[in-house]
């Protein structure tokens, strides 16, 4: 049986016992307004649950952006709020925030920044949960949509013959020559494996522009590949990386300054016989740890992206097709963000089609398409954004975007 929405009920709505039966298989997804002090559970773009909820207070506001479930615990107490019960506890980030059941769920934020639930929903909600399953939290009212692009990946993309892309031997990208290197796929001839059942489970990909991080990390490497020592490629320039520029400067008859402009990129990049790198990238985790990454493009690079997070699902196994459901989050980026990106005009989610215009402006190489049709599995997503979310994307987590929403 399946519910449709009525956000003013007070009391949640449930679905039904054979919905909750596989809810432990079916790729669900749970939608938290802030506005309306409501939950949603969905079903590609169909109403599974919804509930009343409680957020949290002035001064304990409840952030919003995409999160999922990276801790489970029945009976759980606050380490910060005076060892306060937290039933059917559901943790979004190990900073702190979580679902979990209460005794007083008032009809207005009142939570110190969880997501208070009542408390047989938060026991039948657990039921439906699984770790990784995506909780989207924004301040209006959001539903996920079915989205059709040429840029969304199927797993009819993945090579008919030859070697699985998860199996072939891997070479770190350029900057992570390191002990802790996301690898990224080469091909081979050698047969191909049978896929195993890790391969099936879902994984998460994040599309976002190249970062100061990344590019200091590849020049660190192409400096130390030219004979000047930048120190470790960890993308943070320190004194090691400064006098290196400086060497290279000297060398190349260039004003010594040991600074990084774009130039300079662009002038070792080039020694180096490297053409520039792409100014977006993709990554890849799977159950909480990083599987690669790949350099992809962005077309007007000036707009911006958005925040956006899509769900494949309903996969049909006789034509290696399936669905993608999804939806637009407002992430007002603050004026020194946008400056450093280069953005000039801002993305507008509330706008038809602006998350098909945004897909429509991304290429991604077709090795890494295929890598990723190989690994895609019934439940896995796909976020996209100008930014990451930094601290909260880390060991134990996906990827995690914490998003900025303009209040009243």
């Amino acid at each position: 049986m399946r519910f449709a929405l009525r956000m003013g009920f007070a009391v949640f709505v449930m679905a039904s016992p054979s919905a909750l039966a596989a809810g432990a298989k079916t790729p669900l997804q749970v939608v938290v307004s802030r506005d309306q002090q409501s939950l949603v559970v969905y079903d590609g773009d169909t109403v599974v649950a919804t509930s009343k909820v409680s957020t949290g207070k002035a001064g304990h506001a409840t952030p919003t952006g995409i999160f999922s479930i990276l801790e489970k615990r029945r009976r759980h107490e606050s380490n910060i709020y005076s060892n306060a019960p937290m039933p059917f506890m559901q943790r979004l980030t190990w900073s702190g925030i979580a679902l979990h059941g209460s005794n007083h769920v008032p009809d207005y934020p009142a939570s110190h920044g969880c997501v208070r639930l009542p408390g047989k929903f938060a026991a039948s909600l657990f039921k439906m949960t699984g770790y990784g399953m995506h909780v989207v939290i924004s301040d209006r009212q959001i539903a996920p949509v079915e989205v059709a692009s040429e840029m969304l990946f199927q797993p009819s993309e993945s090579r008919p013959k030859g070697p699985a892309l998860s199996d072939v031997p891997l070479r770190p990208a350029i900057g992570e020559f390191n002990q802790s290197a996301v690898e990224v796929a080469m091909t081979d001839k050698r047969p191909s494996p049978v896929a195993s059942d890790e391969e099936k489970v879902p994984i998460r990909i994040l599309i976002t522009r190249r970062g100061t991080q990344e590019s200091v990390r590849d020049l660190q490497t192409l400096l130390n590949t030219l004979g000047y020592d930048a120190g470790l490629p960890d993308g943070f320039s320190g004194p090691a990386t400064a006098a290196a520029i400086e060497a290279f400067q000297r060398a190349e008859g260039l004003p010594v300054e040991g600074k990084i402009t774009p130039e300079l990129i662009e002038a070792v990049f080039r020694k180096a016989g490297h053409s520039a790198p792409l100014n977006g990238v993709l990554r890849v985790r799977r159950q909480f740890q990083p599987v690669f990454e790949a350099e992809v493009a962005i077309a007007e690079p000036e707009m911006a992206l958005g925040t956006h997070l899509l769900q494949f699902q309903d996969l049909d196994t006789n034509t290696g097709q399936g669905k993608w459901f999804g939806m637009s989050l407002e992430n007002r980026l603050p004026k020194t963000t946008k400056k450093r990106l280069g953005i000039t005009a801002e993305g507008e989610p509330d706008r038809p089609g602006a998350l098909e215009r945004t897909l429509s402006r991304i290429t991604v190489p077709k090795d890494a398409r295929e890598r990723l049709a190989g690994l895609l599995a019934n439940g896995s997503s796909l976020s996209i954004t100008d930014t990451e979310s930094g601290l909260e994307t880390g060991e134990g987590t996906d990827f995690i975007t914490v998003t900025r929403e303009r209040r009243g």
